[in-house]
Formats: structure tokens, sequence, C-alpha cells
């Protein structure tokens, strides 16, 4: 009896672990709400591209690199400096667990995201925007999602 309830608690905790894959225009509509559109220059459409290339809009989304840190949730924020891993180097800059960064609810997600693109001036932090985002014509990206 007590294996078959260890069994479901295993099953609704990993459960509740599933990913959440939000579309393009939900996530327009959060971002707009959060404040994003024009955050230090930056409009709607470059947070929308740049979290499609870093994570595909995957809230659970995790790489681990090189030097063993992790890059976490929708915007791919780094365990070193950004969040809290729980090993001692970490410097922690937006004062957040990293795993409030892999949840459904963006908050923690998105003030961290908006302390890097102030820290750093820009958002030269995330590779996914240099590459596919930086200078070009990002209009597309809100088209159709009724947000101004």
């Amino acid at each position: 009896m007590r294996a078959a309830g260890l069994l479901t608690l295993i099953g609704c905790l990993v459960t509740g672990a599933e990913s959440k894959i939000y579309t393009r225009c939900k996530l327009a509509k959060i971002f707009s709400r959060a404040g994003l559109d024009n955050y230090w220059g930056f409009s709607l459409g470059n947070w929308i591209c740049m979290a499609y290339y870093e994570s595909g809009y995957n809230t659970t989304a995790q790489t681990v690199l090189d030097d063993g840190s992790i890059d976490y949730g929708i915007f791919q924020i780094n365990s070193f400096t950004w969040c809290r891993q729980g090993k001692l180097r970490e410097q922690n800059h937006c004062h957040v667990a990293c795993s409030a960064l892999i949840t459904d609810d963006l908050t923690d997600a998105i003030i961290c995201a908006r302390k890097i693109v102030k820290e750093t001036e820009g958002m030269n932090y995330w590779q996914g925007w240099k590459k596919h985002c930086e200078g070009r014509d990002l209009s597309e990206w809100k088209k159709g999602c009724e947000v101004s």
C-alpha cells in the first residue's frame, strides 16, 4: 500500500512538472501587460523574437553549459550570474531561485529579464536575439496578436 501511495505521489509530481509552451500571441499579450513593449527602447517584437530563439517559448527549457551553469526558462537566464541554484559561487543578481524561472507564471522571469536588459544595457546578453533578431524588422512577431 505504501508503494502505491509513493507511486501516486511521484506521478503527481511528474505531471505537475510538465512544460508549458506558450503561443506567440499569448506571450505577446503577457509581455505587453508586463510593460515590456519599448522597455529600454526594445519593441515587443524584440522580446517575442528573443524568447522564441532562446527557448521556443518553453517555460521549462533548461540548457546545461560547458562551465556547469544552467540557463533557465523562457528567457534562458543563467544560474551563475542571475539566479540561485544552490551553489556558493553564484551571484544571483535577480535575487530569485532558478526554479522560479521555469514555471508557467512568468512574473519572476520577466522581472529578471528586465533587470538583465537594464544592467547590461541592452539585449546583447541573449545570443539568440543577437543572431536572429537584432537590427531586423520585428513587426511580424506581434502581427495578428491583438496587442498595440
